[in-house]
C-alpha cells in the first residue's frame, strides 16, 4: 500500500513544499499531519507563488485531493482565509477536494492571547514561538480540555464548548495580567465557521485506508522538521507536535505497514528561525549570502513569520541523526544554487568534545553548546547551475558536493533542487 512520507530534516524550512508539489503531480491524496499555521510551505508556478500554512500544498494540481489529519490544529480563521485565496487564484477548493478529520482540534482566539501572555512573561528566556497559539491548543489537547472539529457539526454543542473554553483560559490570562476574552463574541464567530467548514469534516482514517487498500497514492507532508520533534528535537526550543515520520502514522490514523518512501528534504546548508542551538551557524559576508535579502520570496525569511532565518554550513551529525530517527530512505536537497560562487565550501562532518569524536549528536540534544563542528572543505563552483536538468548538467564540484553528502549521511540523494520553479529539479533514478 503506498504512503510515501515527506518529512524536513533539519529545523524545518527545507523547502518542502517544493518537493511536495513534485510528487503531488503522482498523487491521488496529499495530506498534512502535524502543526498548524505556524507552518509554512511556498510553491512557485511560473509568475504565481502560493504560500500555505494549513493546506496541503499538493492541493495546487488539479488531481489531488488535500487532507488535514487529525494531528493538526487548525486556526479557522487561517483555513478559510486560505480556501478564499486559493479560489481566487483559480485553485478549486470543495468539499470533494478538501477534507478535514473530525478529531484534529481547533486553535481559538483564547489560545492566540494565552500564547502572547506566556511568552512574554518568559523575558529573555523566550523560546522564539510564531504567537500563533500553536502550544496552548495542543496544551489543550494533551490535557483533555481542547476542542474537536467534530464539535463544529452540533450548533449548540460548539456554543458551550468555546464559552467554557473561553471562561477557563480567561482565567490564565487573569494571572498573566492579560487582556481577558468575550466568550459570547467566540462563541458567535465559531457559530458561523461551523457552518463554512462542517462539509469539510469527517473520518480520513476510513477515508485513507479505503484508498491504500485500492493501491491509490498517499503523500503525506510534514511540517516543521526533524530536529523541532517534541521529542526528538532540540528541546525545549521544539515545537508542540511530531514533524517525523512516526508523527505522520499517528497525525494521520494510518498503519506502519503502508509505508514505502520516507524522504528527508534538507537544504544544501542549514539554517532556523527562533532560538536554540545552532553549531554550524554563521555571521558576516557568507551568511548574507546564504539568508538573501528578502527581496525574492524564496530568500531565507520565515513564511508564517517573515523572521530572517539562521544560516550556517551544513551539519551532517545532525542529518544523520534525522536518518536514524525518521528511517529516510532517501534525500531531497534543495537551494544547492545558491551556493554557487561560495568557494570554499564547508561541511561539518562531526562534532568533538572532550577530546572525542562524534558522529551524531549524543543524549542531550538540546545542549549542544559544548559541541565543536569539525569541518571539512570542499572546492566550490562558479557556473550557473539554474538550468541544469540532469545529473550530468551539473559542475562536477557541485556533483562532487552532493556525492560527499550522500557518503556521510549513508542515503541516496534522489532530488536536488537548484532553483525556486517547478521545472528546477534535477532527478536522479
Amino acid at each position: 500500500m503506498p504512503l510515501d512520507i515527506v518529512v524536513g530534516a533539519q529545523w524545518g524550512d527545507e523547502g518542502k513544499g517544493r518537493v511536495v508539489d513534485l510528487l503531488a503531480s503522482h498523487a491521488d491524496f496529499v495530506c498534512r499531519y502535524n502543526g498548524g499555521d505556524n507552518a509554512g510551505h511556498t510553491v512557485t508556478v511560473e509568475d504565481r507563488t502560493f504560500k500555505l500554512h494549513l493546506i496541503p500544498s499538493g492541493i495546487i494540481h488539479p488531481n489531488t485531493v488535500g487532507v488535514i489529519g487529525n494531528g493538526v490544529v487548525v486556526n479557522p480563521t487561517v483555513l478559510l482565509e486560505e480556501i478564499e485565496n486559493l479560489r481566487s487564484s483559480g485553485i478549486e477548493v470543495n468539499p470533494e477536494r478538501l477534507r478535514l478529520s473530525h478529531a484534529a482540534h481547533l486553535i481559538t482566539p483564547a489560545h492566540l492571547a494565552l500564547d502572547k501572555a506566556q511568552e512574554s512573561a518568559r523575558g529573555q528566556d523566550k523560546i522564539g514561538t510564531t504567537l500563533r497559539g500553536i502550544g496552548p491548543a495542543y496544551t489543550s489537547k494533551v490535557a483533555r480540555q481542547g476542542i474537536r472539529l467534530t464539535t463544529l457539526l452540533d450548533s449548540q454543542a460548539i456554543s458551550e464548548a468555546i464559552q467554557n473554553h473561553v471562561r477557563f483560559v480567561n482565567q490564565q490570562l487573569k494571572a498573566y495580567a492579560a487582556e481577558q476574552l468575550d466568550p459570547k463574541i467566540v462563541a458567535r464567530e465559531f457559530g458561523e465557521y461551523a457552518q463554512k467548514l462542517a462539509p469539510y469534516i469527517g473520518d480520513i482514517s476510513i477515508l485513507l485506508a479505503e484508498a491504500l487498500s485500492r493501491g491509490r497514492k498517499v503523500l503525506a507532508e510534514g511540517a516543521q522538521g526533524t530536529l523541532l520533534d517534541l521529542d526528538h528535537g532540540t528541546y525545549p526550543y521544539v515545537t508542540s507536535s511530531y514533524p517525523t515520520a512516526a508523527g505522520a502514522l499517528i497525525g494521520l490514523g494510518v498503519g506502519v505497514g503502508c509505508v514505502e518512501r520516507v524522504i528527508g528534504v534538507t537544504k544544501a546548508f542549514q539554517t532556523r528561525v527562533g532560538s536554540g542551538p545552532f553549531p554550524t551557524e554563521l555571521q558576516g559576508e557568507i551568511a548574507t549570502r546564504l539568508r538573501g535579502t528578502g527581496e525574492n520570496p524564496w530568500d531565507e525569511f520565515g513564511t508564517t513569520t517573515g523572521r530572517p532565518r539562521r544560516v550556517g554550513w551544513l551539519d551532517l551529525p545532525l542529518l544523520r541523526y534525522a536518518v536514524r530517527i525518521n528511517g529516510l530512505t532517501e534525500l531531497a536537497l534543495t537551494k544547492l544554487d545558491i551556493l554557487t560562487s561560495i568557494d570554499p565550501l564547508r561541511i561539518c562532518s562531526s562534532y568533538q568534545r572532550d577530546a572525542k569524536t562524534y558522529l551524531e549528536p549524543p543524549y542531550g540534544l538540546g545542549d549542544l553548546s559544548g559541541f565543536e563542528p569539525v569541518y571539512e572543505e570542499l572546492p566550490g563552483w562558479q557556473a550557473d547551475v539554474r538550468n541544469a536538468q540532469t545529473w550530468e548538467d551539473l559542475p562536477s564540484e557541485a556533483r562532487a558536493y552532493i556525492l560527499h553528502i550522500e557518503e556521510l549521511s549513508g542515503i541516496p540523494v534522489r532530488l536536488i533542487s537548484v532553483g525556486p520553479e517547478r521545472n528546477q529539479v534535477v532527478e536522479i533514478s
